[in-house]
């Protein structure tokens, strides 16, 4: 390291996205994250010019609506360690009401980044009055097409994808109080899959009440990781 340079470290942190608070945009959830550790008093290091912003690194955005148990972002630190804990227990009193970080861990340098590494998410969707037997008609025949066209814009410019390679798993979870859950893992990479997608390219015949990511996956090595568990 330049022995000018402010020593860094990198923690990734796990956080949970529930309630009413699911309808606050990703932008609008950056803010929030800035504003909270600011209160903290923790050193988050700054960028640069006329207008610093602390160092945050997010992960994949969440549609506005859906809640979720597994988003992740990685915040800089000005100094050379920085213990997960002390940041865990700092958020605990200054997280707004449906958001609370689960887990972290320190990073290794190089790490690559959350946009790069994460290769799936798990989903857990709701649907008002299916019922199991139609739905797993409905799963069987999603499983069994050859292409699940969808159409979507791009750098101003619509462009027509498959989705069928990037549903990865597709099942019928546990009857709830108003319907069936719908259980599916999407792909990430080279563009990310959105249960919005697979419901309009598959024409989902049940509207989704609840939409929740449960996890998110990072192949290494032959091994499916979470983000937490990533090493160079």
């Amino acid at each position: 390291m330049n022995p000018n340079q402010t020593p860094r470290t990198r923690v990734r942190l796990r956080y949970g996205k529930n309630g009413r608070i699911r309808f606050t945009s990703h932008r609008d959830m950056a803010r929030i994250w800035e504003r909270s550790l600011r209160r903290t008093g923790l050193p988050v290091a700054q960028t640069e010019g006329f207008s610093p912003r602390a160092k945050l690194h997010f992960g994949l955005a969440l549609a506005t609506g859906y809640e979720s148990d597994a988003e992740y972002l990685d915040v800089d630190f000005k100094c050379a360690e920085m213990a997960v804990g002390e940041v865990l227990d700092s958020l605990v009193s200054v997280l707004p009401d449906g958001i609370a970080a689960t887990g972290g861990t320190v990073l290794a340098p190089g790490t690559m980044s959350l946009q790069q590494a994460v290769t799936s998410c798990d989903w857990d969707i709701e649907l008002l009055d299916a019922s199991a037997d139609d739905l797993a008609r409905w799963v069987d025949q999603v499983r069994g097409a050859a292409t699940l066209m969808v159409t979507r814009e791009r750098k101003g410019k619509q462009i027509t994808d498959d989705l069928a390679p990037q549903v990865c798993a597709l099942e019928v979870g546990e009857p709830t109080s108003r319907g069936v859950r719908l259980l599916a893992t999407l792909g990430t990479q080279p563009r990310s899959a959105r249960p919005s997608e697979l419901f309009a390219a598959a024409e989902l015949p049940y509207r989704p009440v609840l939409v929740r990511r449960t996890r998110q996956w990072i192949e290494q090595d032959g091994a499916r990781l979470e983000p937490l568990e990533v090493s160079l």
